[in-house]
């Protein structure tokens, strides 16, 4: 089942992957009129189209269809219609096209609702809502097409039958949508399995009126023998778009990474490491942010670890667990949402084998390093093949910790932070690669994750 916004990165991945949108909307209009033509044979259709590309799949359909029995009914003014791939295949009807009025539906034998598509919220209003009103009033029989229309709003067509394109739809079921037909138009698997720049639709774009502290307040618990790490992973955070990031390391290591950036905030641990003396002072303050990050550069010292497993134990906040954090975990369970991003040898000190079997145990999101990254929650699994071979230096697992982390802050779910991140910062490496070829460094993929933003949210 997917969600109104799975469906629209589907469609952005698939075009990625060289399948134009014309295409998938020609071949959802022709399984609609081989539906039509199969169930409704002989009867005539009348296509109640809207604004949008729910619209230009009911113009593919009708075109697919003798137009001596089809006629299209516009819910909206035709320099209205959105988009190239819809004015595309309105220009080409040969039917009657009328602006939608009531008297159409008592001429028609069926109604094809193509008026409103996935991701409608709210109240129906204007046109929308009058024809939702008189098609489910007029007893004709219904097919809507991909979601009946309003589904999810104050008022939805109820259709006898729905044709809906790779999956059915969140919220779809026997008693809203009729009897439901998954169509397939062409989206290949790989467009919802791989991640790609379909995913940039997850990112939460900050609101016209926020301020300070509403997009993102990211904890990282970092550093001690290291501070390199601590230092990547909290810069990349606030690449990626967190508001506040603040850095609890030693203070051993204060100085270095204060002075990597003015923007980053360090609060001194006491001690040259983590030790379980800052546990209930971290968990105090971890209630003021959104998400932590815990792990790089934190060493392996036995009462570190036991610091770690205290604080993961009792800390309700949603976490990302990288680096030497992931040593001290062992298999064990954690209480809050949780992410972890081992490389193959911390993954096997983790357990080993299938990651789905690790992430349904330890009930977290992993996100597994290599080559591709395997991402998986234990229920869904996707790949991340974005990236280069020259980012297996130092550091740039740090900058994919913190980017991960940033968007877990910005209120994304473990997986689809985890999924955008390594997206994100794979696209930041090849975009890196072009200018710094096999010399790129840590530094450099974090400098252009607000390249790979600028470009993904246009």
């Amino acid at each position: 089942m997917l969600t109104p916004l799975d469906a629209r990165v589907s469609d952005r991945n698939a075009e990625a992957l060289g399948i134009p949108v014309r295409n998938l909307m020609g071949n959802a209009g022709k399984e609609v009129a081989r539906v039509l033509d199969e169930e409704y044979q002989g009867k005539k259709v009348l296509f109640v189209c809207g604004s949008g590309n729910n619209g230009g799949d009911g113009f593919a359909a009708a075109l697919g269809m003798d137009p001596a029995r089809v006629s299209v009914a516009l819910l909206c003014e035709p320099s209205k219609i959105h988009t190239d791939e819809s004015r595309f295949y309105y220009s080409l009807l040969e039917c009657d096209i009328s602006q939608y009025s009531r008297d159409l539906i008592d001429g028609c034998d069926v109604i094809a609702d193509c008026a409103l598509g996935t991701g409608t919220s709210g109240n129906v209003k204007g046109p929308y809502r009058s024809f939702i009103e008189d098609a489910n009033a007029s007893g004709k029989p219904i097919l809507s097409v991909d979601v009946p229309s309003g589904l999810g709003t104050d008022m939805a067509i109820v259709p006898d039958r729905t044709v809906t394109f790779m999956d059915i739809k969140e919220g779809m079921d026997q008693s809203n949508s009729g009897h439901i037909t998954v169509a397939d138009i062409g989206i290949p698997y790989a467009a919802y399995r791989d991640v790609g720049p379909g995913d940039m639709l997850r990112y939460p774009i900050p609101k016209k009126d926020s301020h300070k502290g509403q997009n993102g307040r990211l904890m990282v618990i970092a550093g001690g023998p290291y501070f390199g790490a601590p230092a990547l992973a909290s810069y990349s955070a606030l690449r990626t778009g967190a508001d506040i990031v603040r850095l609890f390391s030693p203070e051993s290591v204060h100085a270095e990474v204060s002075s990597m950036t003015p923007v980053l905030m360090v609060t001194d641990l006491p001690g040259d490491r983590l030790t379980t003396t800052s546990v209930g002072m971290l968990l105090s303050n971890s209630k003021d942010y959104d998400a932590v990050l815990i792990g790089p550069g934190l060493g392996t010292s036995d009462d570190t670890m036991e610091a770690v497993r205290e604080f993961v134990s009792n800390c309700d906040v949603p976490m990302v667990i990288d680096a030497d954090g992931l040593t001290a975990l062992s298999g064990h369970r954690l209480s809050a949402p949780a992410v972890l991003t081992p490389h193959r040898g911390e993954f096997e000190r983790l357990g080993g084998g299938n990651p789905e079997d690790i992430a349904r145990m330890m009930g977290v999101t992993v996100l597994l390093k290599g080559a591709d990254d395997t991402i998986t929650n234990g229920m869904v699994t996707r790949t991340n093949r974005h990236g280069t071979a020259a980012m297996t230096g130092a550091g740039t697992g740090d900058v994919l910790a913190g980017c991960v982390a940033a968007l877990l802050s910005k209120g994304l779910s473990p997986f689809d932070s985890a999924c955008l991140g390594a997206y994100i910062c794979g696209k930041a490496g090849e975009l890196a690669f072009q200018s710094k070829s096999y010399g790129l460094i840590a530094t450099d993929v974090a400098e252009s994750i607000p390249d790979v933003l600028r470009e993904g949210l246009r």
